[in-house]
């Protein structure tokens, strides 16, 4: 592919993104004038592959168009800009797919996930603690959405607040409960959860 190209690709994602070239230009460590350079100037006369394979997963680009070599046997997981609060709750206006994640099929075909089904959700607070802490990134199946009789971990959208809590049936009723024991465990109609997948895996760094 070559670098006419790359900038034609790129110019349309943009445009269809609403990003602005100052965005991508910090999202690559550059000066915010870098990109916009680099489409109407030619200079650089072609971005890093590194570069553009961010930008791409960034913009919700198929990697191939904008030059970008992907490797086999790899499958791409949307990632959701929600930031799952394990707190309270954190508000968002919609759900939107930020840069995917390269996932090794056979683990997905382990957990029983498909990729068109599976996210990735930052968590955000410490309700969940010890299971769940600030920052871990996590696997969410969206086929799965129906809690049962044992409290599982779910994403879910409560009285418009994204969450990630411990569901179970009780009765006609759902149990929302944190494992952090500081947070209160509360029970609603079945109506008024959304529950929007379960959590199958964790990602963790350890420092």
């Amino acid at each position: 592919m070559d670098a006419d190209a790359q900038r034609a690709a790129l110019a349309a994602a943009i445009t269809t993104s609403g990003k602005s070239c100052a965005q991508l230009s910090r999202l690559i460590g550059r000066n915010a004038a870098y990109v916009q350079q680099y489409l109407k100037r030619g200079l650089p006369g072609e971005l890093a592959e590194r570069d553009r394979a961010k930008i791409a997963r960034f913009l919700g680009m198929k990697p191939e168009a904008f030059g970008v070599t992907v490797a086999r046997g790899v499958a791409e997981v949307s990632r959701l800009d929600v930031g799952a609060s394990a707190g309270p709750g954190g508000l968002v206006d919609a759900e939107r797919a930020l840069a995917s994640t390269l996932f090794d099929p056979s683990m997905l075909r382990r957990l029983g996930v498909r990729p068109e089904a599976a996210s990735m959700v930052r968590v955000a607070g410490d309700s969940m603690e010890r299971t769940l802490r600030d920052g871990d990134e996590i696997l969410v199946d969206r086929d799965r959405r129906s809690p049962g009789v044992r409290g599982e971990l779910f994403v879910l959208r409560l009285d418009g607040a994204v969450a990630v809590k411990r569901l179970r049936w009780i009765g006609r009723e759902i149990e929302v409960a944190s494992d952090n024991e500081a947070y209160a465990t509360v029970t609603v109609e079945a109506g008024a959860v959304d529950v929007i997948g379960r959590v199958v895996w964790l990602g963790r760094a350890l420092l």
